[in-house]
C-alpha cells in the first residue's frame, strides 16, 4: 500500500512522517522523558508492541528518533527534529483541549495511562521532605487497575501496582471520571470531593496540600479557560 501522499508540499510530507495512527502518542510519550520499550508503551497502553517497534523504526528512518544501546537494553531518544516537534505537540494538545473537549466518553477512560500521567507530572518541589505514600482506590477501574500506589521520597517519584508495605499518608478513593476530570481540568477537587466522586482520607493538612502536590495535566489551564466550542458526538 502507497503511504506518500505524493506531493512536494511539506505539510504532506510532515504528514507522512507523523500522522499515521498512535505516531503523535509515541512522540509525546519521548516529548515527556519516556526511553526504555516498555515505558513507551506504558504511555500508549492500548497499542500492539509490534505496532510501537514498528513505528518506532520508522521514526527512526525519518532521522526523529534515536536508538542506543544502555547495557542490555535499548533507549530511544528524539534527535533534534524529534525536539522540535515540542511545540507542535503542545499546541495540538492545547487546541485538543480549547475545542474537543465534550464529556469524556467511557472508552476514553483509562486508569493506569492516568496514574502513569500522574506520576510523571507530581509537583515533586511542593512535596514535603518527608517520605509520602498515597494509596489510590478507583473504585470503578478493572479488578487489576483498582489499586495504586504513589511513593514520592528524595525527590522521586514512584508508581506502585503492589502494596509497597509503607505506612500510608492519605487514600484516595475515586471513580477513574473524577480523578480523570480533576486531572484534565473539567472539574475542581472540591466540586468532586463536595459530589462524593472522590474521597481523600488522612491528616487535613495532608489532605489539603493533596492537590497541590499531584498538580493536573499540562493542558488543564487550557480546558479550564476554554472557549464556548461544538460539542464532539457522544
Amino acid at each position: 500500500m502507497d503511504n506518500t501522499y505524493g506531493q512536494f508540499c511539506t505539510v504532506a510530507r510532515g504528514a507522512e512522517a507523523l500522522c499515521e495512527r498512535w505516531t503523535p502518542l509515541v512522540v509525546r510519550e519521548l516529548l515527556c522523558g519516556s526511553k526504555r520499550f516498555n515505558d513507551l508503551h506504558r504511555g500508549v497502553p492500548r497499542m500492539s508492541t509490534s505496532l510501537l517497534a514498528q513505528r518506532l523504526h520508522r521514526l527512526e528512518e525519518f532521522g526523529i528518533v534515536r536508538r542506543n544501546a544502555v547495557g542490555k537494553v535499548w533507549e530511544y531518544s528524539l534527535t533534534e527534529a524529534g525536539e522540535e516537534l515540542r511545540p507542535v505537540v503542545m499546541a495540538l494538545g492545547h487546541w485538543g483541549a480549547r475545542w474537543i473537549g465534550s464529556r469524556l466518553r467511557d472508552e476514553e477512560l483509562d486508569a493506569g495511562l492516568l496514574m502513569w500521567d500522574v506520576r510523571r507530572f507530581v509537583c515533586l518541589p511542593e512535596f514535603p521532605s518527608r517520605p509520602v505514600v498515597i494509596h489510590f482506590q478507583l473504585r470503578d477501574a478493572r479488578t487489576r487497575e483498582r489499586a495504586w500506589w504513589l511513593v514520592v521520597e528524595d525527590g522521586v517519584a514512584d508508581l506502585c501496582r503492589d502494596d509497597p508495605g509503607r505506612e500510608l499518608t492519605l487514600v484516595v478513593d475515586a471513580s477513574v471520571r473524577a480523578l480523570t476530570e480533576v486531572w484534565a481540568g473539567d472539574l475542581t477537587p472540591q466540586q468532586a470531593l463536595e459530589s462524593r466522586e472522590i474521597r481523600v482520607d488522612g491528616a487535613k493538612r495532608d489532605a489539603h496540600d493533596l492537590w497541590r502536590w499531584l498538580g493536573t495535566s499540562a493542558f488543564a489551564s487550557t480546558r479550564r479557560e476554554r472557549r464556548p466550542g461544538p460539542l464532539r458526538p457522544v
